[in-house]
């Protein structure tokens, strides 16, 4: 079965390379770099690195605590960053500089797999949350490297996924040494999936144990004195294609009753900040934009967040926070970022990429489901015109968080037992 996926990995790299091409008209880093994604890259000279692979932003965000305590652990081991989006590189840009090193991880064909692998060294693989590529994980084993799934999760509809190539699946986990789960959910799973029970833990998930950056709350803080500090403000997080016209409309909504409230609109892809401030000034909102006011005004009734990496000093200057991806089936975003802050939390429907977090927030009143869109604007009048309810929530919020920190130093104790064997 792996002979016949390798087929047909080389089978469609003409589509991929294809696809490379189109995504570089809209997003140019896509064809700057595109021999990364073969493998091709100048070697940077490292031996024995400890190699880190996170997707996107998200992931990035949630090893972010990990790498800064593999930085104070292995001082002198060089530390290499894979992602596969532009986003997330600029992520890594932004937290890490030079640091470490960042390359885009290869696609999962034999030759370019090990290129990489011979020109990076890595003394061990840490994947980050869910990525499973078989001709790299068997590359890794053949070449003795040990490899770990870290802040591992695996939703019921991924696991749905996996199924027409289980066995496929299941060999490929056999090559790994370590799965350290978020929840026991993510960890039956993964065993169902065919990862040996011996080698899958849990651990608990990275991203409570990720910093408030230094000033966001001070930021935030400021940013309202400009505006106006009893101003009724809220933030529509990661938003995505059919969710900025919902989140539009409530505001209307919330506008009937609070003339003077402010929406924060914060799109999840770069590649969609000009079409979504188009929507905004075209539906009549009078509306600025990070990239060319700065921090919002009065008189502005939203606020287009056209930046990456910039959403906690605007978490801590809202009243709450509504987390998108969840009105349509993407699957929700990090809900973790406005609880840190104190920040109520609204999600929609579709929530199973962070459904243990969700679950926990809303069962100890840090956060709040509406079923459907056209909920969300009476939920979010009902808390900005009850402020006791917005201070209960936002403590809660915080409470949760605070209550689940501790897996960045479990995950390094199985780390360092697998680099000392």
């Amino acid at each position: 079965m792996r002979y016949l996926y390798t087929l047909l990995m080389y089978l469609v790299t003409p589509v991929i390379v294809l696809r490379l091409l189109t995504r570089g008209i809209r997003y140019g880093s896509y064809h700057r770099r595109w021999p990364e994604r073969f493998g091709v890259f100048p070697a940077p000279g490292l031996r024995g690195s400890l190699w880190i692979h996170a997707v996107s932003v998200g992931e990035v965000n949630a090893a972010e605590p990990l790498i800064k305590a593999l930085q104070v652990a292995y001082p002198h081991a060089p530390l290499v960053v894979t992602t596969v989006t532009p986003t997330g590189s600029e992520r890594v840009r932004q937290l890490f500089g030079d640091a470490v090193f960042h390359v885009y991880l290869p696609y999962d064909l034999p030759f370019a797999v090990q290129r990489f692998l011979h020109r990076v060294k890595p003394r061990m693989a840490i994947i980050v949350e869910t990525e499973i590529w078989p001709n790299l994980y068997f590359a890794c084993r053949r070449s003795g490297i040990p490899l770990m799934i870290v802040n591992a999760r695996l939703s019921e509809r991924s696991l749905r996924g996996y199924r027409p190539a289980r066995g496929l699946v299941r060999a490929a986990l056999r090559c790994v040494s370590q799965i350290s789960a978020q929840s026991r959910t993510d960890a039956a799973r993964y065993r169902m999936l065919g990862a040996p029970a011996d080698k899958v833990v849990v651990s608990g998930n990275l991203k409570f144990d990720m910093p408030v950056p230094e000033g966001a709350q001070e930021h935030g803080e400021a940013m309202r004195l400009q505006w106006g500090a009893l101003r009724p403000v809220w933030m529509a997080a990661s938003t995505h294609e059919g969710e900025e016209l919902a989140v539009l409309e409530a505001h209307l909504e919330v506008l009937t009753r609070l003339p003077d409230a402010l929406l924060l609109l914060a799109p999840r892809h770069p590649d969609r900040f000009r079409l979504v401030e188009h929507l905004v000034r075209n539906l009549g909102f009078s509306a600025g934009t990070r990239s060319a006011d700065g921090v919002p005004v009065t008189g502005q009734q939203v606020f287009v967040i056209d930046a990456m990496g910039e959403l906690m000093p605007f978490f801590a200057a809202s009243d709450l926070a509504f987390v998108g991806g969840s009105l349509v089936p993407i699957g929700g975003h990090n809900v973790l970022e406005p609880a840190a802050l104190s920040r109520p939390v609204l999600v929609g429907p579709h929530t199973f990429n962070f459904d243990d977090i969700t679950q926990i927030l809303i069962r100890e009143g840090g956060a709040r489901r509406v079923a459907r869109s056209e909920e969300l604007g009476a939920a979010v009048l009902q808390l900005l015109r009850d402020p006791a309810a917005l201070e209960t929530m936002g403590r809660c919020a915080r409470e949760v968080f605070d209550s689940q920190r501790g897996a960045v130093p479990r995950v390094m104790g199985l780390i360092d037992g697998l680099l000392q064997e």
